[in-house]
Formats: structure tokens, C-alpha cells, sequence
């Protein structure tokens, strides 16, 4: 909720903005706030998952998948996270994130984020996420045919890398619906 009045920004703005392909990368340009940044003066590191949100909000509502997804009662749900830190963005500094849809697996769909300072990557992480609907999850098929009934199809062998394959499948928690006991940590 400490993002809310950025979302509700990001969301107004997107409807203006030029429409967009979620297979190309969508961008935001931001600030880091006194909101963002921690007591060493620069963005928190457990904060760029937040400003990630924006990043997704823009490129679904500027691609039309926003609304695709809310008319079939489905909303987005994150399912695993990855971050890599190269440097630090510092109070006030600009910055820009890229949010590309970068493939999909047997269960998700896989986001790529950067966060680029002055045209130099400072930060990459990779979202794996799912859409919801009223009887669960909603396959990676449904998704891509909402995307391309929205005139979006997606590209040809749109298969994300072994690499972020494995992360997921070595770093996943149990299904929901199964038992998953904290013992021996």
C-alpha cells in the first residue's frame, strides 16, 4: 500500500500512453523518493519489488491485457521472485524500469524487469507469476489466447530458458493445497 498513490498514477497515465506489445518491453521513468530509500539514502532493496508492480501495471493496461483479464474475472498473482544488484540507486536519482514478458513454462508466466540508470542496467530480476480466475489458476494457454484475442499473439517458441525453469521448479515452495511443515531450519 506504500506505492498506492504511484499505482493509481501509473494506472491513470497508462490509459494515455502509447498502446503497446507486452512482448516488447514496456518503460516507466520514476524517481527514487524519500518513500524508496532506506537509512544508507538509497532505494531499498526490498522496494524494487514494489516499483516492479508499476512497471507490470503499465505494460498490462497499455496492452489491453489489463482489461482482457478483468472482464474474465482474473487477477495476477506473483508466484516467485529474483533479483540481482549491480549498483545502487541513490535518493532522487532517475530512473527508468523495463517490464518485458519474457516467456512461459508448464505453470507460469515469466517477467523480466531492469531498472536502468543513464542507459546502464543497475538491476534485473525476473517475476514468474499466474493469473487467477474463479476456479484457480488459469492456464498459459487461456492467457495467451486472451493475448492474442487482444491483438496480441505471442511469438513463436515464446518458452522461457532452462535457466529460469530450474530456478523456479529447485526454489518452489509445495502446492497450497499440500502440507508444507517448517522442520528443521
Amino acid at each position: 500500500m506504500h506505492v498506492i498513490f504511484r499505482t493509481l498514477l501509473i494506472l491513470l497515465k497508462a490509459r494515455r500512453r502509447r498502446r503497446t506489445s507486452p512482448w516488447e518491453a514496456a518503460e516507466i521513468t520514476l524517481r527514487a523518493l524519500p518513500t524508496d530509500v532506506d537509512i544508507l539514502m538509497h532505494i531499498n532493496n526490498g522496494q524494487y519489488f514494489s516499483l516492479f508492480d508499476l512497471g507490470r501495471y503499465d505494460m498490462m493496461v497499455r496492452s489491453g491485457l489489463w482489461a482482457g483479464a478483468k472482464k474474465r474475472g482474473w487477477h495476477p498473482v506473483v508466484q516467485a521472485e529474483q533479483i540481482t544488484f549491480r549498483k545502487s540507486v541513490n535518493f532522487w536519482t532517475k530512473f527508468q524500469i523495463y517490464t518485458k514478458f519474457i516467456g512461459v513454462d508448464d505453470r507460469c508466466f515469466y517477467i523480466e524487469h531492469r531498472v536502468v540508470v543513464d542507459g546502464e542496467i543497475y538491476v534485473r530480476a525476473h517475476v514468474a507469476g499466474r493469473l487467477i480466475g474463479k476456479n484457480g489458476p488459469v492456464s498459459n494457454e487461456e492467457i495467451l489466447k486472451m493475448a492474442a484475442e487482444t491483438g496480441h499473439p505471442a511469438p513463436e517458441n515464446f518458452q522461457v530458458s532452462e535457466e529460469l525453469r530450474a530456478w523456479r521448479q529447485d526454489f518452489a515452495l509445495p502446492a497450497s493445497r499440500k502440507p508444507a511443515p517448517h522442520i528443521g531450519f
